[in-house]
């Protein structure tokens, strides 16, 4: 053997800034509860061979389970699973493996990948579980160094839109996969709660890796949908200096209208086909009715369904354009636009600028 049978690497903030590509040999069961970025999912063990092994080693000790799960992945099972990872280290040749904590299973997967190709691939040491607590700490010490500004505004202002153009943004909505309100949902299912933490935490780092002298995130809740911000970030955003994005109702309601109606529709229908995309789409926005009624009115919850309900057409995307501006309007100057003024008026954070798209566009690149 060439090298270093047990290569190791514990540089977790090169391989995020790198972006280096992981193989995660836990179990789909470990995974789907989360990960890291660039990783893909390629187990040692099944969830079903990881829990027979569990058990065997509770009943029978260590060397039981051990030789269990060697029976469990041999000969074309160990072959197929071997062909994986070697194809994925081809096509990724600066690959790194791990498992929960950098021990027996990431170290066997190294073993066979040797074998296979007479390369050592590196395993993270202290695996997953290190990599994490490496995550979570650096969402609690990066943010101290780093000044941040919160743009806030008016539903439908376009502050997603002007914050996607600005160089030291951070999209906590498109990480959440989520608007942030009751019609927040995607058709796609939100990431995990520490996925979401992860994520964040990469992008922080990148950011400071860049050279950022200040970050921008857009005014959130400390929900967004289900996923929520760790206390140390939370205690960080809520000290962030506020800027104002201002736009008329009218633009607001076009804005709106492209992002909730027409980008959706369009979304809904190139995951479910025009028909049954046009159905879940329509039932999408009913049901985020539902979830304000009570904040609505019933009078005013009423008078929106039944506007909606006339712009009802399976067989047409895009379609009656004025009457879903309509009930848009409404939603907005009678319940978003009260929403955001009552959240203002108790905001503990510093306003310290108003201004149109261009003029808070000119102000963050001033800084």
């Amino acid at each position: 053997m060439s090298e270093n049978p047990h290569k190791l690497i514990s540089n977790f903030f090169k391989i995020i800034t790198e972006n280096t590509p992981l193989i995660d040999v836990r179990a789909p069961i470990e995974f789907d509860e989360g990960s890291f970025e660039n990783t893909v999912n390629l187990p040692l063990m099944n969830t079903e061979e990881r829990h027979n092994v569990g058990i065997c080693y509770k009943e029978k000790g260590k060397e039981a389970a051990l030789a269990l799960g060697y029976s469990l992945v041999s000969s074309s099972v160990k072959s197929e699973r071997v062909s994986k990872w070697v194809e994925f280290i081809e096509n990724n040749p600066t690959t790194v493996i791990f498992c929960f904590r950098g021990g027996l299973r990431s170290k066997i997967a190294q073993e066979w990948i040797y074998e296979a190709t007479g390369k050592w691939i590196p395993r993270i040491e202290g695996g997953y579980k290190t990599f994490r607590q490496f995550m979570l700490e650096s969402l609690d010490s990066n943010v101290q160094t780093i000044p941040l500004y919160i743009l806030g505004g008016n539903t439908g202002s376009g502050k997603t839109i002007l914050l996607n153009k600005l160089e030291n943004s951070i999209d906590l909505e498109g990480l959440a996969h989520h608007r942030g309100s009751s019609f927040g949902n995607f058709l796609e299912p939100q990431p995990t709660q520490i996925n979401f933490e992860n994520m964040l935490a990469a992008e922080i780092i990148k950011k400071k890796a860049a050279g950022a002298r200040y970050l921008i995130m857009e005014d959130e809740g400390k929900h967004i949908g289900r996923t929520y911000m760790p206390k140390a970030f939370l205690e960080y955003f809520s000290n962030g200096k506020l800027v104002i994005l201002e736009a008329p109702l009218k633009e607001r309601i076009e804005i709106t209208y492209q992002e909730y109606v027409l980008l959706s529709q369009k979304h809904y229908a190139k995951e479910l086909g025009e028909s049954e995309g046009l159905k879940a789409w329509e039932e999408y926005i009913l049901t985020s009715f539902k979830k304000i009624k009570n904040r609505l009115g019933g009078e005013r919850y009423q008078e929106i369904v039944a506007l909606f309900n006339t712009t009802s057409n399976v067989q047409s995307f895009g379609s009656n354009i004025e009457n879903h501006k309509l009930w848009i309007e409404i939603l907005l100057s009678e319940y978003y636009d009260k929403m955001y003024a009552h959240q203002i008026i108790n905001t503990t954070k510093k306003i310290i600028f108003k201004g149109n798209e261009n003029e808070v566009f000119n102000f963050f690149n001033s800084l």
